[in-house]
């Protein structure tokens, strides 16, 4: 089945291009330590917000422009004419652990100090915004598919036992839904983020506190749907024939009755990774959620609310935000493609 879908996604202009991105920006997400020029607490003082700097080919290889500070009171800065700094690639860097564990101490590309490589400018201490974006990538599309595992796999428990199972167990669970959705989101997530966070001290720790707390107030929606669906479900031959052989409620909920909820599964799931992701820069945003030295895009966002940002044109410091745009934009067409293939009444348009 799930073969069968990404061959019909590919199929489709809107679903390959889309797919294609979103892998890109997850590929550079996973690689982002090797990727970024700097680490994302490595800072310049005397080139804070930095213009991008402009790359060239000079002497047969790539270079870079050097620029100077001609007006410190507006962060003006001047290309240095003549003045250019190779790049060099595979360039030795600060040892740091890949993936947890594999010590490496090498970055892919770089230049010698002291000129600086800011392929997106820096920030109000010199820091650069194109590594601290990519770093800032792991978390804010790694929240989305963790929270949504976490909604599905409680969603589909909860709902599709209580549409087996009816009765007590049916009106409890859902009564429990109704109370979860009643509360306003926004409201709840500060709640239990200012509850919870004085149990955590790090920013992996605050990170799963993040997921959870977004999974918790997400799968009652998705509850409720399974629980309808499984309820037309429940009465069909195929689940009489299971239980009388005898297979319990587990197994025929996992064998069953997911294969059949799979389409709807997928569909939902496509459309609320944006969710995540945008209640993540949400929260980063407004200063409870990822905290420095971590980094994530809403983080970055709610860095640049100066108006000195905006009157200066440091435009380059609002890439996060187009960052978090497009990614959301790639998962709705995403989500819209996906469920065009498995509608029914859409199988057979190509």
């Amino acid at each position: 089945m799930t073969s069968d879908l990404l061959h019909q996604i590919l199929r489709r202009r809107a679903g390959a291009f889309c797919l294609v991105v979103l892998i890109l920006f997850y590929v550079a997400a996973f690689f982002a330590p090797l990727l970024a020029p700097y680490a994302t607490s490595d800072q310049d003082l005397t080139k804070t917000y930095h213009p991008p700097t402009g790359v060239v080919w000079q002497e047969g290889r790539l270079a870079v422009r050097l620029y100077k500070l001609v007006d410190p009171t507006c962060a003006k800065y001047e290309a240095e004419p003549g003045q250019f700094a190779p790049i060099h690639f595979w360039v030795k860097a600060p040892t740091y652990h890949f993936l947890g564990f594999i010590p490496v101490s090498h970055r892919l590309f770089g230049v010698e100090a002291p000129a600086r490589l800011y392929l997106l400018g820096s920030d109000e201490t010199g820091r650069d915004v194109f590594s601290r974006l990519l770093y800032g990538s792991r978390v804010s599309l790694t929240i989305g598919l963790i929270g949504i595992l976490i909604t599905t796999v409680i969603g589909l428990t909860v709902g599709g036992l209580a549409g087996y199972f009816g009765g007590v167990f049916d009106s409890v669970a859902m009564r429990g839904t109704e109370l979860i959705m009643a509360i306003p989101g926004l409201y709840l997530i500060i709640a239990l983020r200012a509850a919870l966070a004085k149990y955590f001290d790090d920013s992996d720790q605050i990170f799963i506190l993040i997921v959870v707390i977004l999974s918790f107030i997400g799968w009652a929606g998705t509850a409720r749907v399974i629980r309808g669906l499984t309820l037309s479900l429940r009465n069909r031959p195929f689940i009489y024939a299971a239980e009388a052989l005898g297979q319990g409620p587990v197994t025929i909920l996992w064998k069953h009755l997911f294969p059949n909820l799979f389409s709807y599964l997928i569909v939902t799931s496509m459309l609320s990774i944006p969710g995540y992701i945008l209640g993540e820069a949400a929260l980063s945003f407004l200063g409870i959620g990822i905290q420095e030295p971590s980094t994530s895009w809403g983080l970055m966002l709610s860095q640049v609310q100066d108006l000195k940002v905006f009157m200066l044109n440091f435009w380059w410091l609002l890439t996060p935000g187009l960052a978090i745009f497009i990614t959301v934009i790639l998962f709705n067409v995403l989500g819209d493609v996906v469920r065009d293939i498995v509608d029914p009444k859409l199988k057979t348009q190509v």
